[in-house]
């Protein structure tokens, strides 16, 4: 698989990676099956993908354990992104960036990750009770110390909707305004390597200055949720409903209006699917787009089947033309229940 590059460090990973939440948090519990998803994990590193993303609070900790299980066979072949910074409690989850939190949260992540080194620690979220800076420093420390090598911000909160982004041009103000403000200032404390925000071809608002600040300054993009938590694989029927614990049962865009509304993105992807041959899907399409959009960026869907990492891997080979890219400008915005009327 092609290496992309992340970072002033000059980090190099496949260019297509493995998010490996969904085995272990999110979604249906029912679909977690540990054994299933450490083979997931096998055939993706097999397959060339080598950087797996998971973080403490998925579990909590238990999807730390799982990866630590296959890191122990092949540590070698991994490059290593957990995250710091969210505690979950009975029902909640909250913000902790302490100093003193953050060295016991990289000692215990190590631990269950059973390596020496973290490749890519990321902070999950900013505690609104503790200055940035001092997290980051904190973080910092840690590289310092050897633990890790390279450090990382989540980047959420954009708007979503036609009224945040319209292909073509956006709305009055940035979504990832107070964002990139934010990056501004911890490059002053120590380096930003990566910065993961959502971006696919329904949700492409950190196009419009995410992605170039990124770039501008070699800082890799690592991009979540690229297949649009799964509605852009054209596997999803609308109405088809959802578990009460999948958080899509609860998300604007998947209520059954809504995924008929959206079809057309589908549609869209299946045909350009279709001219690059019968084996190729919308799912590679869509990250292949994604792909497209910067040799920095680095798409990150979930998989926990074997079929799906080997097929997402394997978009990695796709190259789209002129036309192909001509036709994704053109679809139609995703649309949200609440913008139904718009």
């Amino acid at each position: 698989m092609e290496r992309r590059t992340i970072g002033a460090a000059a980090l190099r990973v496949g260019a297509v990676g493995l998010g490996c939440m969904p085995m272990s948090w999110g979604y249906t519990a029912s679909q977690r099956r540990g054994d299933r998803s450490q083979r997931t994990v096998h055939t993706a590193l097999d397959a060339g993908t080598t950087l797996l993303d998971t973080a403490d609070m998925y579990g909590p900790f238990t999807n730390e354990l799982l990866i630590g299980r296959v890191l122990r066979e092949r540590r070698a072949d991994a490059f290593v992104s957990t995250k710091v910074g969210l505690l979950v409690g009975d029902g909640h989850v909250v913000a902790n960036g302490r100093p003193g939190y953050v060295r016991r949260a990289c000692d215990a992540s190590l631990r269950r990750l059973q390596t020496d080194v973290i490749d890519l620690y990321q902070l999950h979220r900013a505690d609104p009770e503790v200055p940035v800076e001092e997290t980051w420093g904190a973080m910092a420390d840690l590289v310092t110390a050897g633990k890790v090598r390279a450090l990382g911000v989540c980047a959420v909160g954009a708007a979503t909707g036609v009224r945040a982004f319209r292909r073509g041009g956006a709305a009055p103000g940035d979504p990832y305004d107070g964002t990139i403000r934010r990056l501004e200032g911890l490059q002053q404390v120590f380096p930003v390597s990566a910065v993961q925000a959502e971006l696919s071809v329904w949700s492409p608002q950190a196009l419009v200055r995410l992605v170039p600040w990124c770039e501008a300054r070699g800082v890799g993009f690592l991009a979540a949720m690229p297949l649009g938590s799964g509605f852009l694989t054209g596997t999803l029927t609308p109405g088809g409903g959802f578990e009460p614990d999948d958080p899509r049962a609860r998300h604007p865009r998947f209520t059954a209006e809504m995924m008929a509304a959206n079809q057309p993105l589908v549609a869209g992807l299946r045909r350009i699917a279709a001219r690059h041959g019968p084996a190729t899907t919308p799912a590679q399409v869509a990250l292949a787009w994604v792909l497209a959009q910067g040799r920095h960026v680095v798409p990150v869907p979930g998989a926990k089947r074997e079929e799906w990492a080997l097929e997402n891997a394997a978009a990695a080979e796709i190259r789209l033309t002129a036309r192909d890219e001509s036709e994704i400008e053109a679809l139609p915005p995703a649309r949200d229940s609440w913008d139904a009327w718009d």
